[in-house]
């Protein structure tokens, strides 16, 4: 049997068919399940053996979209062996490790489900899950978002830094989740298709979705303690996940108008350089206080500078933005139906 496998650097049709039994062809599944892989050697074959039988129980149509993230163990060639018995999985490797984020967008990319589904390679997802996330789509929800109720790590290391993290990230972003970081999620095609990936944004899709009007909801979900080899996050994490959230949130919600935010900021700054001023003027005025007696001069001066820079930082900031959307002829909106639309031959009478 030819081996089915994407390799590297090679372009490939989102709009194959694929098979519906390991075997024949068959058309566009309805599942597309997603895998980032880093040295997961030891974890591969169970995985792959408790995926197949859960995916074949849910009786849909399923693929198995597994990114082998620069690994430098065996596990390209486990991988390997996997794809050339189940065509329904496809396979794709990385030329070095790029992280988890650019793993699931190359799954993404190369999804063709209705229904896409990422999770961890390390079995601390339980594939019997899989069921009750499509349960609760089929209510009508766009995305659901597992939560690790009772999460199996290291308490000081991981789950102390993950509960604050998470209640940062709630509060900042207004979208109320316990736990953003659980990989294990379900979400609509049309939601997360054209959602592009940086960072550590992979685990602020749901938050996306949620800005967009997507319906979003959360389910506890099973979690198992790590049996093979060990954790690729530490600590140092948490914080390059709050910096990256504070770029979503600027994204989000001044991408379109950044001299709101940055003229803001200039605004504010010049008023205190004249409260500065004023303060400086009273105390000359009526105590006596010689300028130089004091900070303020130069704390006027400072904010002053501060003020005008932000303003045109901003009016910069426009200038880019419009540049990039009307050079690219990028819409600044989304839209989710049309109703009755005009045709182009309509328009141009």
């Amino acid at each position: 049997m030819k081996n089915v496998l994407i390799p590297r650097m090679t372009n490939f049709s989102p709009n194959a068919t694929y098979a519906t039994d390991g075997s024949e062809p068959g058309p566009a599944p309805e599942l597309s399940v997603l895998i980032p892989v880093y040295n997961e050697e030891e974890s591969l074959p169970h995985l792959y053996q408790k995926l197949r039988s859960e995916l074949d129980a849910l009786q849909r149509s399923w693929e198995l979209i597994m990114v082998d993230d620069g690994s430098k163990d065996s596990s390209w060639s486990i991988l390997q062996k996997i794809a050339a018995e189940d065509k329904r999985v496809r396979c794709v490797r990385f030329v070095r490790n790029f992280g988890q984020t650019a793993a699931l967008s190359a799954g993404i990319d190369y999804a063709s489900g209705e229904i896409i589904i990422p999770m961890d390679a390390d079995l601390q997802n339980d594939p019997a899950d899989l069921n009750l996330l499509l349960s609760k789509l089929d209510e009508g929800f766009d995305v659901v978002s597992g939560w690790r109720k009772d999460r199996q790590d290291e308490f000081f290391t991981r789950l102390i830094p993950s509960w604050t993290a998470n209640k940062i990230i709630s509060v900042i972003s207004g979208v109320r989740l316990h736990d953003y970081g659980c990989s294990l999620k379900a979400y609509r095609h049309e939601v997360i298709k054209n959602v592009r990936l940086y960072g550590e944004m992979h685990r602020f899709v749901p938050i996306y979705a949620s800005w967009m009007g997507a319906r979003v909801t959360e389910i506890p979900v099973t979690h198992h303690a790590r049996k093979f080899g060990t954790s690729k996050y530490g600590l140092s994490r948490t914080f390059k996940v709050v910096l990256d959230l504070i770029l979503v949130k600027f994204l989000s919600s001044y991408a379109t108008k950044p001299i709101h935010i940055f003229g803001s900021m200039g605004l504010l700054s010049i008023v205190g350089s004249i409260v500065a001023f004023s303060w400086m003027v009273i105390l000359k005025l009526f105590y006596a206080t010689s300028f130089i007696s004091t900070p303020l001069p130069i704390l006027v001066a400072v904010l002053a500078l501060l003020g005008v820079q932000f303003i045109f930082m901003g009016l910069l900031a426009e200038i880019i933005m419009r540049t990039y959307h009307e050079s690219q002829g990028k819409a600044i909106y989304c839209v989710k139906a049309v109703l009755n639309a005009r045709t182009e031959a309509e328009a141009s009478k």
